[in-house]
């Protein structure tokens, strides 16, 4: 698949993907409807951005490019892992970028342990993953700074609920299969 940064710094550039069909990449359609909804609601600039179930890396390297000072990227697949290092240092962004070589569950552990928030949390889990725990576990986690956005993107057959803890969703949106929720944390 031909996958390549949409916006910022690094437009135009060309992303690895894993071998293997275990993964399953954002669309370049996807992605810069993700992040025009994103860039109307954040200053991406500012906040730090956590990339779940990260694969290529291709969503947390798409908010790097827009001005996003740093990144974590959490995939306990090893091939992803080589991959998303590969794709920040092809693109210059290793210094800004961390990766957790761990489950998601544990990376939230970790973070949560760490006191760690991020501004934007970015989760694309496998299509047969139920939503409401992982969104459940995210809410109890704290990663979602206050005022902060949480991207789910899934099956467009999925309803995640509509609130989770301090999760409540603003945004439902459908392109072909997937659709992308987004929530932001209003807890004040």
């Amino acid at each position: 698949m031909g996958l390549r940064i949409i916006g910022g710094a690094a437009r135009g550039r060309r992303l690895s993907t894993p071998a293997g069909r275990g993964t399953r990449p954002t669309s370049d359609r996807v992605r810069e409807a993700l992040f025009s909804m994103l860039e109307a609601a954040l200053d991406l600039g500012a906040r730090p951005v956590l990339d779940l179930f990260a694969g290529s890396g291709a969503l947390g390297l798409e908010a790097l490019s827009r001005g996003a000072p740093h990144a974590t990227f959490v995939d306990s697949d090893r091939r992803c892992q080589r991959v998303i290092l590969e794709n920040a240092r092809a693109l210059g962004y290793a210094d800004r970028c961390r990766l957790l070589p761990v489950t998601v569950s544990r990376g939230l552990d970790q973070l949560e342990g760490e006191g760690a928030r991020y501004g934007l949390v970015l989760v694309d889990p496998p299509y047969a993953d139920a939503l409401e725990p992982l969104l459940l576990r995210i809410a109890s986690s704290g990663v979602v700074d206050v005022d902060g956005r949480l991207s789910l993107e899934h099956d467009k057959r999925g309803e995640p609920p509509a609130r989770v803890g301090q999760l409540e969703l603003v945004t439902r949106r459908r392109y072909g299969d997937t659709a992308i929720s987004i929530y932001a944390n209003n807890k004040a």
